[in-house]
């Protein structure tokens, strides 16, 4: 097994992320239709926070009842915004930091997600889905 490889080796760079000033039926449409699960929220190049699919289907009870969509977006839209949904300041690891680490973090299983930084700019996620194929991979 490969040792102290950095996590820059199995990172995806291909980023969907939203901007802080989003309205969340943004962040709800860009999840469906890429099928995204963790979004990076950004300010510029800058990372400032992270909302899940979680976040989200807490948010729109309006599912459960068979509401319509567009109804449940035009009330989230009005009564919150994502800085009041997104985990702020989330946990992160440098683009030069090593698999175990990021292995380490999403092990405790406190999210599926990590993003890789430089500084505060955003270059990458790391996901518990890229750890498990990296070590498909190792066997």
């Amino acid at each position: 097994m490969k040792r102290n490889e950095p996590v820059s080796h199995i990172m995806s760079t291909n980023l969907v992320t939203v901007h802080h000033g989003d309205p969340i039926s943004k962040v709800r449409k860009v999840m469906q239709e890429t099928g995204v699960h963790h979004v990076p929220v950004v300010s510029g190049e800058n990372l400032v926070g992270i909302i899940s699919w979680s976040d989200i289907l807490r948010l729109s009870f309006g599912d459960a009842f068979n509401a319509d969509q567009r109804a449940v977006d035009a009330t989230l839209d009005h009564t919150k915004k994502i800085e009041d949904v997104m985990k702020p300041e989330p946990f992160t690891i440098p683009q030069d930091g090593k698999i175990r680490e990021a292995a380490e973090v999403l092990a405790r299983g406190d999210f599926h997600s990590l993003p890789v930084v430089s500084g505060r700019k955003l270059v990458g996620m790391v996901t518990s889905t890229d750890l498990i194929k990296y070590l498909l991979e190792q066997y």
